[in-house]
């Protein structure tokens, strides 16, 4: 049995996650951004632990840990949890920069400095849910895939770091996904959402535990999954 830290556990590609994760008995540690959400998760999936920190306010995490009870043990730590924002680079404020970069770069680099000592001591396995926007960036899509390359940079550097710790780090990059976060962006887009369109939070799920399961020896380092309509 193995031990899980997830972000964005509460909807989408995350939830599919801790489902699948939980249906196999493994030991789940859910990231809520307030008491009010770890609630929920703890609801939502019996037998799971939270640990409760505002994203958005990478500087406080460190704090937000010294407060709460951690896992004795670490062998995986899931990056799912993230932000978007669109708007061409001529509009956004710095605002939306700082949200976005924030969320979805300083606050997994920062996670993952707090938590490397579990993860170094079972040769843990470290999983960023990147984005097909880390690879390639368009319109409107600026500070969204600077933050989605940056993580990029994050696990690439990370991973050359911690091979002497034996610690794995892989890079997913899921095209559009039938998510909340998909319901938002047709609607920042001005575009009429059809889930069936896109990939399901399973499929990408299943990508991630493929990386998860593979025997000690072998690594993937970045998995790029697609739609096929």
């Amino acid at each position: 049995m193995a031990t899980h830290v997830i972000t964005g556990a509460g909807s989408g590609i995350g939830a599919a996650l801790a489902e699948r994760l939980a249906e196999r008995g493994d030991d789940l540690w859910l990231w809520a951004r307030d008491a009010g959400r770890a609630k929920e998760l703890a609801s939502r999936f019996p037998g799971a632990r939270t640990l409760v920190g505002e994203l958005s306010d990478p500087s406080r995490l460190s704090w937000a840990l010294g407060h709460q009870q951690l896992p004795d043990r670490i062998d995986s730590l899931l990056h799912v949890a993230g932000v978007v924002d669109l708007g061409g680079v001529g509009e956004l404020t710095p605002a939306a920069w700082q949200h976005q970069l924030a969320v979805n770069l300083v606050a997994p680099a920062e996670l993952t400095r707090l938590l490397l000592p579990q993860l170094r001591l079972t040769r843990g396995h470290v999983v960023f849910v990147n984005s097909g926007a880390g690879l390639h960036a368009h319109p409107q899509w600026g500070a969204y895939a600077a933050s989605k390359h940056g993580l990029k940079a994050l696990a690439d550097s990370l991973r050359g770091e911690e091979q002497p710790h034996g610690v794995r780090v892989t890079s997913v990059y899921p095209g559009r996904t039938a998510t909340p976060m998909q319901v938002k962006v047709h609607q920042q887009e001005g575009k009429e959402y059809d889930a069936a369109r896109w990939m399901t939070p399973e499929s990408v799920a299943t990508t991630v535990l493929t990386a998860l399961d593979l025997p000690r020896g072998t690594h993937l380092t970045d998995l790029t999954v697609r739609p096929t309509g």
